[in-house]
């Protein structure tokens, strides 16, 4: 594509990434995503439209409210650039109907993956409205593009497994150890990346969230009986897989 598409998909990408920090602020406390106006979340005075520009508002205010000067979180801007960049990244560099509708559906997965990520970190949550819109979203691309047996063993052992291992750890230990958004996000997970790739899924971002876990500890960033969000681990290794798949499939095959 010429340079003014990948502008064009940059730009798209930041707006997108604006309407994602609203996602990830109101969602989770159940506050309407379109008619409600933004706010200060300091003050409550209300934002004017020229406040909401992707990026260049953090710049122009200098990283204050322009009414009560309270810091800005740098989680804001840092979105709309990352949903730009990404938007940027995945445009594809021939024109069709095809690669557009490719773009359209691994850019959707990635917003969703956003949402997620930065939901888990506040509230140690996986909304079940963003697992129903990714997997509304992944049904129909893995029955036309892969055999049966990829999507539904996958979906299978995906949900599976986690149960199982949950049910198993509140049996012996009495607590419970996945929560049931990580449990349906591995299961649609698999419905796209097959019985092996789930497989690793799992296994991969348990080592993840073990290396993050014990990370956190050693620099007293949490302690050892607080729970720490697992879904940040699944994303990133689920991002990687889905991504960066050849890198992937390598790593994989050293496992599997």
């Amino acid at each position: 594509m010429s340079n003014l598409f990948s502008i064009y998909a940059f730009i798209f990408g930041c707006m997108i990434g604006s309407f994602l920090n609203v996602v990830i602020l109101r969602l989770p406390v159940q506050k309407n995503l379109v008619s409600d106006r933004s706010v200060c979340p300091k003050c409550s005075a209300q934002l004017k439209w020229y406040h909401n520009i992707p990026l260049l508002s953090f710049i122009f205010l200098k990283g204050k409210c322009s009414f009560c000067n309270t810091p800005i979180s740098w989680r804001y801007p840092l979105i709309e650039l990352l949903t730009g960049l990404i938007s940027f990244w995945l445009l594809p560099d021939h024109p069709g109907a095809e690669n557009f509708g490719y773009y359209l559906f691994f850019f959707t997965i990635a917003c969703v993956f956003i949402c997620h990520f930065f939901i888990d970190l506040d509230h140690q949550l996986l909304l079940d409205k963003l697992n129903i819109y990714l997997l509304v979203l992944i049904i129909p691309y893995s029955i036309f593009n892969f055999h049966w047996t990829h999507w539904l063993l996958g979906g299978v052992l995906g949900f599976a497994v986690p149960l199982f291992v949950t049910w198993l750890f509140y049996k012996i230990r009495g607590q419970v150890g996945l929560g049931g958004g990580d449990i349906k996000l591995f299961g649609i997970l698999g419905l796209l990346l097959g019985p092996m790739g789930i497989f690793f899924t799992i296994f991969l971002s348990c080592f993840v969230g073990a290396v993050i876990g014990l990370l956190m500890i050693a620099t007293r960033k949490m302690i050892k009986e607080n729970p720490m969000p697992f879904g940040p681990a699944i994303i990133l290794v689920a991002s990687f897989q889905i991504f960066f798949p050849e890198m992937a499939h390598d790593i994989q095959s050293w496992f599997f």
